[in-house]
């Protein structure tokens, strides 16, 4: 169920879930889900201060309800809702921890919520990171008496882990647990890596509210959001329960509901493989999806199945409806063939009718967004080649300057040559000067402080020059290499502005100074920070504004993939092949980005260097459309074109 879900909906046990343990509602994007979120719990305050009750809610922290926290701003502001009658309680806090540090969730939560409306600060609950270990069992259990004497957790928001953690309830973790000290899992100490600056900044332990803790409130809402939560999110609501995976304690509640949005939902039955589950309305695009799983599942080429395949799969009805195996496996063997192509700017003076990029205007205007310095040449380096290559005027926009992801010795080092270079001259004193400044505040620096203003520039400068030489190296005249800049990055910190109309003019800037005919941009969305979210819809906001501009009814929009995750076979409608000297040259044009090599400071969950990502995905990809019984290439880039408004 896509889109607005009216609360009526939530518990209807349908068909199309008999699968799922829990509820679940999915939603289109997490904004739409956020909102619902957000309506209930207003609503729920609301309710309460007419009967003269607080509203008690568990919070949590993370990137996945900082949305529901604006929204909540926002009734509060324009809306007029109070939070007099509010008492909340956090589920956790890392522990040993300061709450002024920036990594604090005391921090986090006054920044995202409690500063901006008019909570009472008495009735505010948050785990005390400070608390002396000999009183911590003692603190524990008072902050288990506190939730009891404020009458229970009417409301609680969760997150989950890739571990299926709840709170810091990790692997293991009992179904009566209560609040307690417990150690952190690898994994979600690696997941925490880029907020600390490094997985040996990450405290190895936290304060967290015990499953049993959570199971006891009235209503529990599970969020997630985005593709890298999809794996643990099936398990969770489809998958038995088990303490290996404690979200799944969540199945006993009778009065929760997982509300996810497309991505996070795609690995459940019901929307991966409908057709398991009942009778589909078939469109195209569900046949293309239904017969590539069909070929994996029985490991056969697309043009072997056979109608006694779709029979024993839940796919018998398609048979009938289209008439045999044997049809249905050549339309959609067609359709992937037509996807592959070796010119990803349309090849000139061919029939282009089934080719996904149009052969004229030849050679066009490519125009390749790069939300950090380096996502083009890890995420599309062999189609960007191939562009060169091929006489087309590449432009490549590198949106934010990426400068906090560059370790402090790079700063040294780059001004260590400076010094070096300029010894001797008028220029040489104030360098040196300024080397024992940035010297005397990095050795005092702790993991997290901002950076000076002139640090700050000294590693965008880093950066620009490694995105200047991967430009050189690939053939793209450094006049057409564009630095945005867009400020909405430029805070030194973990965290971002919100982008602003500063951000979205200067896009629109470059859009109508280029006047692209084909567009490329990142519609990778893991990211850990959700650069490449704001990126890309500032992206689309600009293009909406520009509609009525004349180059872009002609301008087609591509979205790549590939260095946080890669495009479904069944979704890619542009597939470019690299041979192995294009992979070879893609991987050069990655590593003059020195200063991300070996060792990137926001790796996410992957420990593997960008380039080893991308390569395998490449080669997966190809891999994939090998099995399928198309032809054997070394490695494919895989494309989706967005079909934004154009009236």
């Amino acid at each position: 169920m896509i889109g607005t879900t009216p609360q009526s909906t939530l518990h209807v046990n349908t068909a199309s879930r008999k699968f799922e343990k829990t509820n679940s509602v999915v939603y289109e994007n997490s904004k739409d889900a956020s909102l619902f979120i957000a309506r209930e719990i207003s609503d729920l305050i609301k309710s309460k201060a007419s009967k003269g009750k607080n509203a008690v809610l568990g919070l949590a922290t993370g990137s996945s309800p900082t949305k529901v926290y604006e929204y909540l701003i926002q009734f509060h502001k324009n809306e007029g809702l109070s939070f007099q009658n509010v008492v909340t309680f956090n589920l956790d806090e890392y522990y040993p921890q300061h709450p002024d540090a920036i990594q604090s969730y005391v921090r986090f939560m006054n920044e995202h919520l409690f500063n901006h409306i008019d909570i009472k600060k008495e009735n505010i609950h948050i785990p005390d990171g400070t608390v002396s270990e000999n009183n911590l069992a003692e603190y524990c259990l008072n902050y288990e008496k506190a939730i009891k004497k404020a009458g229970g957790i009417d409301l609680q928001l969760l997150g989950i882990g890739r571990t299926g953690h709840v709170g810091f309830n990790e692997p293991g973790s009992a179904i009566n647990s209560i609040t307690r000290l417990i150690r952190l899992d690898k994994i979600t100490r690696l997941d925490a890596a880029s907020d600390f600056f490094g997985e040996e900044n990450v405290p190895d332990r936290a304060i967290t509210m015990g499953v049993g803790s959570i199971l006891s409130a009235d209503k529990i809402f599970l969020m997630a959001w985005g593709e890298g939560k999809a794996p643990i999110v099936q398990q969770a609501i489809e998958g038995p329960i088990i303490e290996s995976i404690p979200a799944t304690f969540l199945q006993h509640h009778e009065n929760c509901t997982y509300v996810l949005d497309t991505a996070a939902a795609s690995e459940l039955t019901r929307i991966k493989t409908p057709w398991l589950v009942e009778d589909c309305k078939w469109t195209d695009n569900l046949i293309k999806k239904a017969v590539i799983w069909l070929s994996s599942t029985v490991n056969k080429a697309i043009l072997k199945l056979t109608n006694e395949d779709y029979n024993e799969h839940g796919m018998g009805n398609l048979v009938a409806e289209i008439g045999s195996a044997e049809d249905i496996n050549l339309k959609v063997f067609n359709q992937l063939q037509r996807t592959i192509t070796g010119w990803p700017g349309g090849k000139p003076n061919f029939d282009d009718s089934e080719r996904p990029e149009r052969a004229d205007p030849f050679p066009k205007k490519s125009l390749i967004f790069s939300p950090h310095p380096d996502d083009d040449v890890i995420s599309m380096g062999g189609t960007l080649l191939r562009l060169v290559d091929q006489g087309h005027e590449v432009h490549v926009a590198y949106q934010t300057s990426g400068n906090i992801a560059v370790f402090d010795d790079e700063v040294i080092r780059f001004l260590d040559f400076a010094q070096d270079t300029v010894h001797g001259t008028e220029a040489s004193s104030e360098l040196s000067e300024l080397m024992q400044e940035v010297r005397a505040f990095l050795k005092q620096k702790h993991p997290g402080d901002v950076d000076t203003p002139e640090i700050q520039k000294f590693k965008g400068l880093i950066r620009k020059g490694e995105a200047l030489a991967a430009c050189r190296y690939c053939g793209v005249d450094e006049a057409n290499a564009h630095f945005l800049n867009l400020p909405f990055y430029e805070t030194g910190t973990v965290k971002k502005k919100l982008p602003s109309e500063r951000d979205i003019q200067i896009t629109c800037d470059l859009l109508n100074s280029v006047k692209p005919q084909q567009i490329f941009a990142a519609g990778d969305l893991s990211d850990p920070h959700g650069t490449h979210r704001v990126c890309l819809q500032l992206i689309f906001d600009s293009l909406e504004r520009l509609k009525a501009e004349h180059w872009v009814k002609d301008c087609y929009l591509w979205l790549y993939r590939g260095a946080w995750q890669e495009w479904d076979i069944a979704d890619m409608e542009m597939a470019v092949p690299i041979g192995p000297k294009d992979l070879a040259r893609k991987r050069n044009a990655i590593f003059k980005h020195q200063s991300q090599k070996d060792s990137a400071m926001f790796p996410g969950n992957d420990e593997r260097e960008f380039w080893q990502r991308a390569e395998q995905r490449n080669k997966e990809t190809a891999a994939k459309y090998d099995q399928l019984g198309l032809p054997e290439y070394e490695a494919i880039e895989g494309f989706v074109r967005y079909h934004f408004r154009k009236e």
